[in-house]
């Protein structure tokens, strides 16, 4: 068959089998992916797009013919470490002319990074956005058969496709995408501009995608959206219906916006075994100025009243956040409210952050008087306020029983093993290393301000 009348992908299939001859190995790929577990999943997405043209995978840049960087535009410290690390592959672009080096996702869709990269980065081949990732062989093929450099920033939202191979990197655990984008815009995130509008993938893929997993011996199923409570077919009806599914499993969960979050969800949570009894729910302020600047739709009261909802049925659950550290405006005053609400709430961990400004948000155009310095204040003195909470918080498990996940080995010593609780909750334990993997019984001994330390229960 003639070239132009075979497939990007037949074309692609064709060269890394001329590769493996004259080289005798398939070409090697590196992929990684920063920032959250949706960009994990488009990573193994893309892992499974390559493997598919005769790519096997590498974690050393100096062995590699393709090296992609799966990237995160929440944050300006993520963008800085993705540019630090195009810089360092100048040299493996001058050692090997025929290597291909892609920026994709997040990052790659805001059009000044892209022209950054044009111009400052020339050892960037390919760079393509949230949008494109349909488009990976057509333009993987471009730049390896015409040697041209491709800027792919599209915007048009493509409708979810449901035939891809995903290659995991993790055999316990899988983060299953429901839907894609946010409708929120909120004034300090720039997720809506680089990953569009909400799209949800009908229950029947997601019900199928997870009986696939627990069949293949997968323990936690993760759903991820940046809003899953406005997952178009009703999410508490998804819950019920993956929590029918028979297997030893169990089902968490991120992000739930404070907004939509109802009493049906959590009582949903509690009803349904497999799903975990914890609760992200990112509240970022404390104070109803800052969070009505913030565009989040809610109010202090209204968040509490979801909190005093749940504890109502369940005392011990578990809830976590994400707090935003120094906004533009802030006070001292409305940070201390901050520091009040994580006291009234009692989470059992927090992830908060100094405010970031991101260009093409609200936000970014907001008079920003808080120095550098003082945000970095702030966040200490949150964070040390909320190491008392956690410890205090976290005795309410000693002398109980409790299931966690074996994950992996523990950081307590080497003959530890480290899992967690259904209220995502870290426990270190004496056991051997053939649990991970597996559901254990642990009775807990000691709450430390991380994490929760036990005893293997001597039933197993």
């Amino acid at each position: 068959m003639a070239e132009n009348q075979r497939t990007p992908q037949e074309c692609l299939l064709a060269w890394s089998e001329d590769y493996k001859i004259r080289s005798g190995h398939r070409p090697l790929a590196y992929i990684h992916s920063y920032g959250c577990q949706q960009n994990v999943s488009d990573g193994e997405k893309i892992k499974g797009s390559l493997s598919k043209i005769g790519y096997d995978f590498t974690d050393n840049t100096d062995e590699a013919q393709l090296i992609l960087l799966n990237t995160c535009a929440v944050r300006e410290n993520a963008e800085d470490r993705v540019f630090g690390n195009i810089g360092g592959m100048k040299h493996l672009k001058e050692k090997n002319r025929e290597l291909v080096i892609g920026v994709c996702g997040c990052m790659a869709q805001q059009k000044h990074i892209a022209d950054k990269i044009k111009d400052a980065y020339r050892q960037v081949d390919l760079v393509f956005g949230t949008f494109a990732y349909n488009d990976l062989y057509a333009m993987l093929w471009e730049v390896i058969s015409k040697r041209i450099r491709i800027f792919n920033l599209s915007e048009n939202s493509f409708e979810i496709s449901e035939d891809f191979l995903q290659l995991r990197d993790d055999k316990i655990r899988a983060f299953i995408p429901i839907m894609y984008g946010c409708n929120n815009f909120c004034t300090y995130c720039i997720v809506p501009y680089v990953r569009g509008r909400e799209r949800s993938r009908r229950p029947e893929a997601v019900i199928n995608e997870v009986k696939a997993l627990v069949d293949r011996g997968y323990k936690e199923i993760t759903l991820l959206g940046q809003n899953v409570n406005s997952y178009s077919y009703g999410f508490p009806a998804l819950l019920r219906k993956l929590n029918e599914i028979p297997g030893n499993f169990r089902i968490r969960f991120m992000s739930s916006h404070p907004k939509d979050a109802t009493e049906e969800l959590i009582d949903t949570i509690i009803e349904c075994e497999k799903v975990c009894t914890h609760l992200h729910l990112p509240v970022q302020a404390g104070s109803d100025r800052i969070l009505k600047a913030m565009n989040r739709r809610y109010t202090t009261a209204d968040y509490l009243k979801i909190i005093e909802y749940a504890r109502s049925k369940d005392p011990d659950f578990s809830f976590t956040t994400d707090l935003i550290v120094g906004f533009p405006g802030e006070t001292y005053e409305e940070f201390c409210m901050t520091k009040e609400l994580i006291k009234k709430v009692k989470y059992d961990n927090i992830y908060s952050f100094v405010y970031s400004r991101r260009k093409g948000t609200r936000a970014a155009e907001m008079e920003d008087n808080i120095s550098d310095k003082q945000k970095g204040l702030w966040l200490r003195e949150l964070l040390l306020e909320q190491r008392e909470i956690t410890s205090e918080w976290l005795g309410r498990f000693v002398g109980k029983t409790v299931t966690i996940l074996a994950e992996g080995e523990g950081r307590t010593a080497p003959d530890y093993i480290t899992g967690k609780t259904d209220e995502n909750i870290i426990v270190e334990v004496k056991a051997d290393k053939k649990y991970i993997g597996e559901f254990i019984k642990v009775r807990i001994t000691k709450a430390m301000n991380w994490a929760l330390e036990g005893e293997l229960e001597n039933n197993l």
